[in-house]
């Protein structure tokens, strides 16, 4: 279960010094083919890290052949040497594949303004391609790790076919297509319009419906790399459920180790005019601070939930909303219901549903509750 776990690639994770805990913080995976098809995705925020603005070029062709990605440093607002460190790890993993730079998407991930020692990564790449092996796919998923506390990954059959891959990310995740580093992986048959079709869709329900903490990153990457080693050929509608499974199984990781949380609260928004609006409604219900810390006091504060319907403009009669938490609906017409304390929110699952009585769409967002230990993590990062 792993993101070599379709035939045709290698992966390795090593230590390249990066990281003060002497952990692995270099991960390379390389596709052996026979094909070479491949999709992106990335952060949506206009502040981006020089491995996006870099891999942004390198994706265009539909074509890659490694990722190559480390913890430790973000590469971010580090001045043109920080793009040509990008640019040198690149053609170093180039060089030592026999294949052209411009086909090797680079991931960096870390602290925002640190500067990555040039000299280490190389060394690193150069540890990386030798450890290269079918079965180094969960080294590389944990040497991509920051402040997660475990690796993430995900196997997910098709007929003859299969779709591996590995994630990091445990804060800063926010929509836009992309909400950490993922490599995704699978040995099916599938030209790059296909998968960029595929990959759209499966992110647009998973990755892009998980709202931890309203922080977009500016490292954001999903790469979809195949090999065809399977020689087999799925309709597209198998192979987008087969990579939704996927995408979704990974985003549910990223929810569970999210920083310091105690819940896991899955928001579903029901009868909106438009789908649009009824993610409109639950990013607006999850990113309201005030309802996340209710939640981690075990409070069914209903109120908190109406206030942020509020500032959206979604249509609805504010008269007219219901709210139920954990099955219980505290809140009917938008006047009091069921008894709050009534509601048992001592497990880490809470589900919060919202009937708009607008249309006949629906959406599901997924965020935490918001912690003590959230807090204390993020005010130590840079320390």
């Amino acid at each position: 279960m792993s993101v070599t776990s379709p035939q045709g690639f290698r992966a390795s994770g090593v230590v390249a010094g990066l990281k003060s805990t002497g952990a692995k913080d270099l991960a390379l995976v390389v596709n052996d083919g026979p094909s070479f098809d491949s999709a992106s995705v990335f952060t949506a925020n206009r502040c981006k890290a020089n491995p996006v603005l870099w891999s942004q070029e390198v994706v265009k062709d539909g074509v890659v052949r490694a990722v190559v990605l480390n913890s430790g440093g973000a590469n971010c607002y580090t001045g043109p040497e920080g793009f040509q460190t990008t640019h040198a790890v690149a053609e170093r993993v180039a060089s030592s594949l026999g294949i052209g730079a411009i086909d090797v998407v680079v991931c960096s991930t870390g602290l925002i303004g640190l500067a990555n020692d040039r000299e280490d990564l190389l060394a690193g790449v150069d540890a990386a391609h030798s450890a290269l092996a079918a079965e180094g796919g969960p080294d590389a998923a944990a040497a991509i790790m920051t402040t997660d506390s475990v690796a993430k990954q995900v196997h997910v059959e098709g007929a003859g076919w299969s779709i591996g891959g590995m994630a990091k990310g445990a804060g800063m995740l926010a929509p836009q297509l992309a909400t950490m580093l993922v490599v995704l992986t699978t040995d099916a048959v599938v030209g790059a319009a296909d998968l960029d079709q595929a990959l759209r869709a499966a992110t647009r329900v998973s990755f892009d419906r998980l709202d931890s903490d309203g922080c977009m990153s500016t490292n954001d990457t999903v790469t979809l790399l195949a090999s065809g080693a399977s020689g087999i050929t799925p309709s597209l509608p198998d192979f987008t459920q087969a990579l939704t499974r996927a995408c979704s199984d990974l985003a549910l990781q990223l929810l569970a180790d999210a920083e310091g949380a105690d819940h896991e609260i899955t928001i579903t928004v029901l009868n909106a005019a438009t789908e649009d609006e009824a993610l409109e409604v639950g990013r607006s219900v999850a990113r309201s601070n005030l309802f996340k810390a209710a939640v981690f006091g075990k409070d069914a504060n209903w109120g908190r939930v109406l206030a942020s319907i509020g500032t959206t403009q979604a249509a609805f009669d504010p008269a007219d909303l219901d709210v139920a938490m954990n099955g219980v609906w505290v809140c009917r017409s938008s006047t009091p219901a069921a008894d709050p304390s009534t509601v048992d929110l001592s497990g880490r699952e809470v589900t919060v549903t919202i009937d708009l009585k607008a249309g006949a769409e629906r959406a599901t967002i997924w965020t935490n509750d918001l912690t003590h230990a959230y807090v204390h993590e993020n005010s130590a990062y840079s320390s």
